[in-house]
């Protein structure tokens, strides 16, 4: 049950980034950098000192390698051939479009269309994270739950501003950023039967989820700090990575 409600509530911040986004229009650049430096370090740190030694003591060095680099090789692989926006930066003229109720492009609807599509498919690693990640313990599925949730309000605004400047109504982007949102619980619960096989596989599965956070931070997150705001944004990782340090600690 917790791993539903967990995974339900990350996944539910995408409609929340949506909201946001519909009721306030495009955040400053600093705001965001340092949303996203924060919620970067936090995933970084329950990768690097919460997963991977969890992994390693469940399971082998070498089924935590594998695991790991498996991680890693579908967030590249779902890049490679499911492209989506890359957050919010990427779409700054269409949240220009949103905030000064834009003419109306069917270009930035198929755009948007796209972005909710690759969304969605990038959202099922997610949530086999938390779901690797409660296995282990509650308060691991919590932590990777809350980096994960923080992480998609950003990628929900990214899926509500072409669609909206698309010209769909509120309620229709609305429901489209939840659906998008809700395949984080539905990667939760193939998690949950795949890695109650064996210790080893909850071991391969948290490795495998900090490998798909690691993969995140750096393809995604730490690009766009350098695009928004660098110094607020790696000061926002740093901060974020010893929170997470002393949470996991």
């Amino acid at each position: 049950m917790e791993v539903l409600l967990y995974s339900f509530l990350a996944g539910l911040a995408t409609a929340i980034g949506a909201l946001i986004l519909i009721f306030t229009g495009q955040p400053r650049a600093k705001t965001l950098s340092g949303f996203l430096g924060f919620a970067g370090g936090i995933m970084l740190a329950i990768s690097v000192f919460d997963l991977l030694p969890e992994a390693l003591e469940l399971g082998t060095m070498v089924s935590t390698i594998i695991g790991f680099v498996l991680g890693t090789a579908m967030m590249f692989m779902l890049d490679r051939f499911v492209p989506h926006a890359h957050g919010v930066a990427d779409n700054e003229l269409e949240l220009e479009r949103v905030d000064n109720i834009p003419s109306f492009s069917s270009e930035a609807l198929r755009t948007g269309y796209l972005i909710f599509f690759g969304i969605a498919i990038h959202n099922l690693p997610e949530g086999l994270a938390i779901g690797a990640g409660l296995e282990a313990s509650p308060e691991l599925g919590l932590y990777i739950a809350v980096a994960i949730g923080l992480h998609n309000i950003p990628e929900g605004m990214a899926v509500a501003a072409p669609l909206r400047s698309g010209g769909l109504s509120f309620p229709r982007v609305l429901l489209l950023t939840l659906i998008a949102g809700m395949m984080t619980p539905v990667g939760a619960g193939l998690g949950l039967l795949i890695f109650r096989v064996s210790p080893v596989f909850v071991g391969s599965g948290l490795a495998f989820a900090a490998g798909a956070m690691i993969y995140i931070v750096i393809d995604e997150l730490i690009p766009q700090i350098a695009n928004l705001h660098r110094h607020v944004g790696n000061a926002a990782l740093i901060i974020g990575l010893l929170l997470g340090f002393v949470l996991g600690s």
